[in-house]
């Protein structure tokens, strides 16, 4: 079975980089108006003629990927990307990626019973991966986008099963979605050479606490993430704030980028649906780019808890039931306290109890190594994982 669709014209443009304390993405994009939820229009290219709708009930959706109307499945943020069993000899899967210079192309692992067995750069010129399957005996594959939105996004154009069958992979029974920075995307995660700068080739998020977590839990997981991001501000190297560079602002769309993106659309224009994952626990992990703007300046903290109690505000009017957890600490903790503030005075203000808090600890350079623009080891994100593992055993009774 050959699954197949015409594949958009893709227009990206690609993203300024400058190292930051916690992978700080200078874009100069203003927050974009939600809008109603519009299909990204597809057109026909001489070298994809075949046009096939993607048999959506064989396929799981992971994370925020959209299901356009040409059957062409769209991964934009961090750990997006599809989900399913496979039954034959071969598999065959095409992507296709956003233009723009070769540091930012999509990254996409092909994960097969667990084990990585591809990983690709896509970008406009197209990829394929080849996967062997075991015969009369089902694998299961999953298919998931590396690197971060804000540089490049990507598509699933075709899936050829050489006369396999493909099935659904079942729900898992725990839904956890984390809210953060580039310590949830896995910024840098691959290259240990400081001198380096960042590359979405190094960039891994199956590789962080967030994915390690929702892994040891058996959760399907949902990453909503952008590096150099904040609550307030984004990363800033002369304390000036950079308000187009929060999270609040695309928090209920499908990403952002710079670029269209998902074919014709942008993400950013197109409102995610929250009744499609709906999580039992919400972990936030952010404040860290925000303390570079605050500093210890005790108003622009206050500016921070304001905005942080606004925030969880927003995500409990579309998650009604999610246990939220906010925590801090990896790359600094100097807005912990503010972040606990907060939490607090959101509980005060809403009477909504069901929120907790957990510190990280600060990465132990010495022991664990760091890696690009001193971004945490796997090692790190392994300790990090071990402790918000624990909490949310304890706090879910799981």
């Amino acid at each position: 079975m050959v699954i197949k669709k015409c594949l958009s014209a893709l227009l990206c443009a690609s993203v300024m980089l400058i190292a930051a304390s916690c992978g700080a993405a200078e874009q100069s994009s203003s927050s974009s108006s939600q809008t109603d939820e519009k299909q990204p229009a597809a057109q026909t290219s001489a070298a994809d003629k075949e046009e096939v709708t993607m048999p959506l009930n064989s396929v799981k959706l992971l994370g925020r990927a959209f299901a356009a109307q040409d059957g062409s499945i769209w991964m934009g943020l961090s750990g997006t990307g599809a989900e399913f069993d496979f039954t034959g000899e071969k598999l065959t899967v095409s992507l296709v990626g956003s233009r723009g210079i070769p540091e930012h192309r999509a990254r996409v692992g092909i994960f097969v019973d667990g084990e990585r067995m591809s990983d690709l750069a896509v970008d406009e010129n197209g990829s394929k991966a080849e996967i062997r399957g075991k015969g009369d005996r089902a694998v299961n594959v999953r298919i998931i986008k590396l690197s971060e939105c804000a540089f490049s996004c990507c598509a699933i154009t075709a899936i050829d099963t050489h006369g396999g069958k493909l099935e659904r992979t079942a729900d898992k029974p725990r839904k956890i979605e984390f809210i953060g920075d580039s310590i949830t995307c896995g910024y840098g995660v691959d290259d240990t050479d400081l001198s380096h700068g960042f590359s979405t080739a190094t960039e891994d998020c199956t590789r962080s606490y967030a994915y390690k977590t929702a892994q040891a839990l058996n959760a399907d997981h949902s990453l909503v993430s952008y590096s150099g991001y904040g609550i307030v501000s984004g990363f800033t190297d002369n304390g000036e704030k950079k308000p187009q560079m929060t999270v609040p602002q695309y928090y209920e769309s499908y990403g952002f980028t710079e670029s269209l993106g998902f074919g014709t659309s942008k993400p950013s224009d197109l409102r995610w649906d929250f009744s499609a994952f709906v999580p039992d626990v919400i972990v936030i992990n952010l404040g860290t780019n925000d303390s570079s703007y605050t500093g210890t300046d005790s108003a622009k903290q206050q500016e921070f808890r304001a905005e942080y109690v606004r925030f969880l505000k927003q995500i409990r009017a579309k998650n009604p039931k999610a246990k939220l957890i906010c925590t801090l600490g990896t790359m600094g903790d100097l807005l912990s306290q503010a972040m606990k503030n907060a939490a607090a005075q959101y509980s005060s203000e809403t009477g909504d109890e069901n929120i907790t808090t957990l510190d990280l600890p600060v990465q132990d350079v010495q022991a664990d190594g760091v890696t690009v623009n001193y971004h945490p080891s796997e090692k790190t994100y392994e300790k990090a994982a071990a402790l918000l593992t624990e909490k949310i055993k304890t706090e879910m009774n799981w």
